[in-house]
């Protein structure tokens, strides 16, 4: 049986997480206490209840306690968030992952029961550091809490180089073997390849993904 979610306040990354998890056709229980914010995503499913998220009774009788997982996403309003948590917990929900503001607010949703704590703000602008500023040609991707794949562009010290070259290289100048190339994309291919062939010669624009430990890809030197 598919797994069942629920999702508890729609700002901006609540309607982003239902959106997402109605379209890959999961079971969701949507609930809100401001109508105006359940408007849209009831285009989209039946599932949407105007609640007060802090009343256990409400939280019953729209069927949150037989739930797999529940998403709390209640903005600013830190008391509502706890309260929620607290009356999730009395229900009996097992998994729930709860957004915090801030480092206190996320100490306090651990302590009271949440399975994880996300800090989504924070988590956007250190997407966007190593992305985008750190490192301007490498994609860093998180798998788990320990493993990243890093999309790289070929950079003229990988130019003309195989993959087999290319790994040993990266290995060696990031003095460490938890790396490995695990695809690669020329720039007239539109697909990623898995083959690593040694036939094949990488130059500027192509592109290579790499497996590897999070402190590793984190920092890569290439």
């Amino acid at each position: 049986m598919s797994e069942s979610y629920g999702v508890i306040g729609l700002g901006k990354f609540g309607f982003h997480i239902a959106t997402g998890l109605l379209k890959q056709e999961k079971r969701v229980i949507i609930a809100d206490r401001d109508e105006i914010a359940l408007k849209e995503i009831s285009e989209l499913t039946n599932n949407v209840f105007i609640l007060d998220s802090t009343d256990v009774l409400a939280l019953k009788e729209a069927g949150f306690s037989n739930l797999d997982f529940v998403i709390v996403s209640i903005g600013e309003n830190i008391e509502s968030s706890i309260l929620t948590l607290m009356a999730l917990k009395e229900i009996g929900v097992k998994n729930i992952i709860a957004k915090a503001i801030t480092a206190v607010h996320g100490k306090i949703l651990s302590k009271l029961g949440a399975s994880k704590v996300i800090y989504p703000e924070r988590e956007a602008a250190q997407h966007l550091l190593a992305n985008f500023i750190t490192h301007p040609k490498i994609e860093i991707t998180p798998i788990s809490n320990s493993l990243k794949i890093a999309k790289i562009e070929i950079s003229h010290n990988l130019i003309g180089k195989t993959p087999s070259e290319i790994t040993k290289f990266l290995q060696e100048n990031n003095q460490t073997e938890k790396i490995k190339l695990i695809a690669l994309k020329q720039s007239n291919q539109t697909d990623w390849n898995l083959d690593m062939s040694e036939d094949v010669a990488l130059f500027e624009h192509d592109k290579i993904a790499i497996l590897g430990d999070s402190s590793v890809i984190d920092t890569l030197r290439y």
